[in-house]
Formats: structure tokens, C-alpha cells, sequence
């Protein structure tokens, strides 16, 4: 995994309102219409979607919550609320213990048990016995409408202070973590919603009060911007019910707008260089801004970055690490994300090697790229490995990259849960002729952030002996 999708706390990621609507997809393969996932959504009066999948391979049952809100809806001078929630949710509510929340679950057998953070989402989850899955709809219910009656100044001093540990750990002390933090602000420059770090900042931390934390909540965490998926062993006409009971008397508001903000255009190459203070080897990285997930040239953008650095059979590693052995570790990544998405590539250095000498051959290769795209090899093993990671993933009913975060994930971005064998299908438009395209269009040097992560001669890592393969 990239740093700069690290930083970004990818995940699959939620789309914008206007991304809700299904894109064009040509007709399937044969066959790939078996990889529709049944299901049933359904709404309730107080705005709260649902999501019901039926998979009785093991008598167990997902849980899965997504609150459309993340890093995106929070305002200037106030960042880090979203993820702020996702530690503040499991220290109890009003009919929960302070900080039980976990062990509730876990005494009943919870597997997948989780919160995750994005620019575009938060989501909780849990897999359970069939039996308990009322304990699992109760406990996520009491968070959903009665977490503020429990929220004190001494909860939140605790989780701002656990956040911000959290930022040390992640940004200010982890290997180029600061630097990675320049660039994606290069990136997205405030004060678009992307600009800060899905974290947030000490300053934002520090100033948060327990009535900033409270609107925040009342305004995104209402049923009204949640979906419920349910998936597993389970009776349907039983689970409504446990939904009515214990989500369908919840009051909320109306659901709430996000930002609308223009796309971001990089029209030069911006060049950070960056005293690296924690790492001892450089780091060179590349960044492009390219289109949203979903949106065409997403999957484009996936299949290259596949052959540029996935594997010791892509372009990168065989020049940078095998022939030239010029650097550690080679990666490139399309991080799809719901406004803009980020193409990158990241190389760290041998010792004794240059983040300049790195650039010039990196460039080497997006130069043939330009030029003469990719194989039809190259494409046929990108497509494999995204049918692979899919279809193993909607193997288990939950957790991050299972069949009900699948079905949270395209309800998200295109309004249809089962949308697995479309998604699937946009690679195979994907082109040598494409791609080349891509590369002169979107992957200009006129048109990226490049970061140099350079630390001290005195840091520096010494030399290794010449003619020996990184490993």
C-alpha cells in the first residue's frame, strides 16, 4: 500500500450525491451475471436505509453501519471530527456502560469488529452468532440515537488525547509521514475538503468542545444519513422487526447536504523537497490527480498502476529494484475516491542512491508508457487480480472488503448495492490503446506533485555493497 493512500485512510470510499447515479456499463461476460448478490433495501420513516443479503454458509450474521460523513463534511479550523466520532462511539451511551461497548460484543462472539474513517464515510461493524444478532441491532441503535446523552468533557479530553497520540504515531513520528502530509496538500491546497488529514490537526484537536463535537453529530449521524446492511444466516421477516424496534422509533432530521466543490487542476509540476527527520533512506513519490472512482478512466488508472508497480513482474520493480537496483521498494496505486481520485507512484531508495536518479528513471518508464501503452498480457493480469481480490473478498458476510462493505459500498456510490459483475466489467473496455492515452493525457509532468524525502548525510543509511538485490 502506498503512503500517500496511508495517509488518506483509504478503504473503499464513498461517493459524492451526485455520484449516485449507476454509470453506463456494456453488457457482461457470460457468466458474470452469477456474481449478482441478492438482496432487498428498503427505507424507514425517519430516512434510514436498509439493506437486507441472505447467506446461509455459516450461522453467522454482519452488522454494518455506514454514516455517509467523513474528512469531506467537516468545516475549516474543525477537522478530525469524523474520526474523532469513530473512537467516541465505543466509549458506551445512554443505555451502554462507558467503555463496554466492545466487550458486549466480544463476550458474544464477535469476529470483524471495527470502525473505519474516509474523506467520503465512517463505518462500524461486527459479525455475530445468528442468536445474538438483536444484542449486535442494540448496541449499534443506542450509539446511533443516544450517544450525546453520555458524551462528557472527560470522554472527549480522553479520545482527543488518544487522536492525537494516534497523529504522532501516523504523521509527525512515522516514516516520511510529514512529508507525505506536504503532498497530499499539494494536492488538494485549502480550502477544499480534501486539503486537511482525515485524522486532523493538533490545532483542530486542541480547540474541539464538547459542543462543536455535539452539532457535528446531531447534523451527520442522524438515521436519516445511515445505512444498515445486514448479511448472513438470518430470518428476514424477524430481522425487520428487530429493525423497527430498535431503529425505527430513532427521531432524525432532514438528511444533510454535502459540500459541492469544484475539481482541484494541477496545471505545473510542484516539487517538494523535504528534510526527512524519522527515515533513514529517501523517498521519491509522484502524484496525479485523476477521476473519480467509478467515473471513466478509473479503471484505467487501476489496470497501469497494476503494471507499473504490482509484483515483481511490473515495469517498475524489474528496472528500479532487479536491473538497476536502484531502489528498495517500487509501488504505484489508483486510490479511487468519491470527488477526485489520486494516482501515485512512491520508490524508496538503496542506500547511497538519489531521489533525482529515481525520478529519471521512473520518468523512463512513463515515457514508454506514453508511447507504446501497455500489453494485453499486462491487462488480462490486472483484470485477474481484481476478479481474484473481489470474489475473495464476498467470501466472508463481514467485515472491511466483504460482501455487506460491498453492498455498503455501491449503495454509496451508484445506488445499487449488487453491483459487483458491473464494476467487474469496466475493465474490460480498458485498452493498450487506452492506456497510452491515459499516460499522455493525465499522467503529464505538468500535471504532478513530486516529493523528494531526503534525510541528513549524518541519517543517511550507509551504502550498501554493490551488485546485491534489495529485498
Amino acid at each position: 500500500m502506498s503512503r500517500l493512500k496511508a495517509l488518506a485512510a483509504a478503504a473503499l470510499f464513498v461517493g459524492l450525491p451526485a455520484l449516485a447515479q449507476t454509470p453506463e456499463a456494456k453488457p457482461l461476460e457470460p457468466g458474470r451475471e452469477n456474481l449478482a448478490i441478492p438482496y432487498e433495501k428498503y427505507t424507514l420513516p425517519n430516512g434510514m436505509e436498509v439493506i437486507l443479503s441472505v447467506d446461509r454458509k455459516l450461522p453467522v450474521v454482519a452488522v454494518n453501519v455506514w454514516y455517509h460523513v467523513g474528512a469531506y463534511d467537516e468545516q475549516p479550523g474543525r477537522t478530525g471530527f469524523a474520526h474523532l466520532f469513530e473512537h467516541m462511539m465505543f466509549q458506551g451511551s445512554k443505555h451502554v456502560p462507558d467503555d463496554v461497548h466492545i466487550g458486549l460484543l466480544e463476550q458474544a462472539g464477535a469476529t470483524d469488529l471495527n470502525g473505519t474513517t474516509s474523506f467520503d464515510r465512517t463505518n462500524y461493524y461486527e459479525t455475530v452468532p445468528s442468536n445474538l444478532l438483536e444484542t449486535a441491532l442494540w448496541l449499534e441503535s443506542d450509539r446511533m440515537g443516544f450517544l450525546l446523552d453520555s458524551l462528557t468533557q472527560k470522554k472527549l479530553d480522553t479520545q482527543k488525547e488518544v487522536v492525537k497520540n494516534e497523529r504522532r504515531q501516523g504523521v509527525e513520528t512515522a516514516p516520511y509521514g510529514e512529508a507525505q502530509e506536504k503532498a497530499w496538500q499539494a494536492l488538494f491546497p485549502a480550502p477544499h475538503p480534501y486539503s486537511g488529514n482525515v485524522i486532523g490537526s493538533m490545532k483542530d484537536l486542541d480547540a474541539a468542545t464538547v459542543d462543536d463535537v455535539k452539532a457535528f453529530f446531531r447534523t451527520w449521524y442522524a438515521p436519516a444519513n445511515a445505512t444498515l446492511a445486514i448479511v448472513g444466516d438470518f430470518d428476514p421477516a424477524k430481522a425487520k422487526a428487530l429493525v423497527e424496534k430498535y431503529f425505527g422509533t430513532l427521531q432524525s432530521g432532514p438528511k444533510p447536504k454535502r459540500p459541492d466543490v469544484a475539481p482541484v487542476k494541477v496545471t505545473r509540476e510542484t516539487v517538494i523537497r523535504h528534510d526527512e527527520k524519522v527515515a533513514t533512506l529517501p523517498l521519491l513519490s509522484m502524484a496525479w490527480l485523476t477521476a473519480p472512482y467509478l467515473k471513466p478512466g478509473d479503471a484505467t488508472a487501476d489496470v497501469l498502476a497494476t503494471a507499473l508497480g504490482t509484483g515483481r513482474a511490473s515495469r517498475l520493480y524489474r528496472r528500479l529494484v532487479l536491473d538497476k537496483q536502484l531502489a528498495q521498494s517500487v509501488d504505484a496505486t489508483q486510490q479511487s475516491q468519491g470527488a477526485q481520485s489520486v494516482f501515485s507512484i512512491e520508490a524508496v531508495a538503496r542506500p547511497g542512491v538519489t531521489t533525482d536518479q529515481l525520478k529519471k528513471e521512473i520518468d523512463a518508464v512513463l515515457d514508454e508508457v506514453r508511447k507504446e501503452g501497455v500489453t494485453q498480457e499486462e491487462i488480462v493480469r490486472a483484470r485477474t487480480r481484481y476478479d481474484t481480490r473481489q470474489l475473495a473478498g464476498l467470501q466472508a458476510v463481514g467485515g472491511s472488503g466483504s460482501k455487506s462493505d460491498t453492498l455498503q459500498t455501491y449503495n454509496q456510490f451508484v445506488g445499487e448495492p449488487s453491483y459487483v459483475a458491473q464494476d467487474l466489467a469496466r475493465y474490460q473496455d480498458v485498452t493498450p490503446a487506452s492506456v497510452k492515452q491515459f499516460a499522455n493525457d493525465v499522467l503529464r509532468p505538468d500535471g504532478r506533485v513530486v516529493l523528494h524525502a531526503v534525510p541528513p548525510a549524518s541519517k543517511a543509511a550507509p551504502s550498501s555493497a554493490p551488485g546485491k538485490e534489495a529485498r
